[in-house]
């Protein structure tokens, strides 16, 4: 059974309260970068994988795409979604990323953020956004870098001052779950490694056009002391891949 943490009402009202949830993708770390690898959007077809508040569904109706598909299993984040972001071009739909169905060639854009550390079938989850997608169609996602994701405790270790002394890293060969806290206890994520990432891309037939790892904009860091510290170490991955064009005869 897949979890679906965010229908657990603590953790939903801890979630709705983060900045990304309350300002939408201008708090959202990662989103300075995402956005420049973002393709035109003009007149597509677009399926948000893990949809989550409706951000990114809103984001790609205003840059003008005829059909917005949102994925979600939670229906607590998808009735926030319908509230904020209504639109007769955006269809939402719960389920869980992993049992998402959908004919080839349905979709000319896929984006994920932040959702696919919480899929298992991360293989097969890729090979069927390759049959979603039409020739020379984009998959474009975000998620916690691998080196944020390799141990459970995913913490600084803390020095006798309170300082954050270094950000640990151990476990990175061995892939899979992870039970760590992240507004909650008891949150299952599963560890890849970048290799992991990349290679399942390839082998399903992806060509890679970027990969990133994100950090804080000039403001952010002016705004924070601690966000200094995200320089340190990645927290996100992104990774742009695009499908190739089939010669026609």
């Amino acid at each position: 059974m897949k979890q679906n943490k965010y229908d657990d009402e603590d953790f939903f009202r801890a979630y709705e309260n983060m900045p990304r949830s309350v300002h939408g993708l201008t708090a959202a770390g990662e989103w300075h970068v995402l956005q420049k690898h973002v393709p035109n959007l003009k007149g597509k077809r677009v399926l948000d994988l893990g949809c989550g508040f409706g951000w990114h569904c809103r984001y790609a109706v205003g840059k003008g795409a005829a059909q917005v598909t949102g994925i979600d299993i939670s229906n607590n984040m998808l009735e926030k979604a319908k509230t904020l972001h209504s639109n007769p071009s955006i269809t939402y739909i719960q389920r869980p990323i992993e049992e998402a169905k959908f004919a080839s060639n349905s979709f000319d854009v896929v984006i994920s953020s932040l959702a696919f550390h919480y899929v298992k079938a991360y293989r097969e989850t890729i090979q069927r956004i390759y049959q979603w997608l039409s020739n020379g169609g984009t998959l474009l996602f975000t998620v916690e870098h691998p080196i944020f994701t390799a141990r459970e405790e995913q913490d600084w270790i803390i020095d006798e001052q309170g300082t954050r002394s270094y950000w640990p890293i151990d476990d990175y060969q061995q892939e899979g779950k992870r039970i760590t806290s992240f507004l909650t206890k008891d949150v299952v994520k599963y560890h890849r490694t970048i290799s992991t990432y990349t290679n399942e891309l390839i082998r399903a037939g992806f060509v890679l056009q970027a990969i990133e790892e994100p950090k804080p904009t000039k403001e952010a860091l002016q705004q924070s002391e601690e966000m200094k510290d995200e320089l340190r170490r990645p927290m996100f991955l992104m990774m742009s891949a695009k499908k190739q064009e089939e010669e026609r005869h």
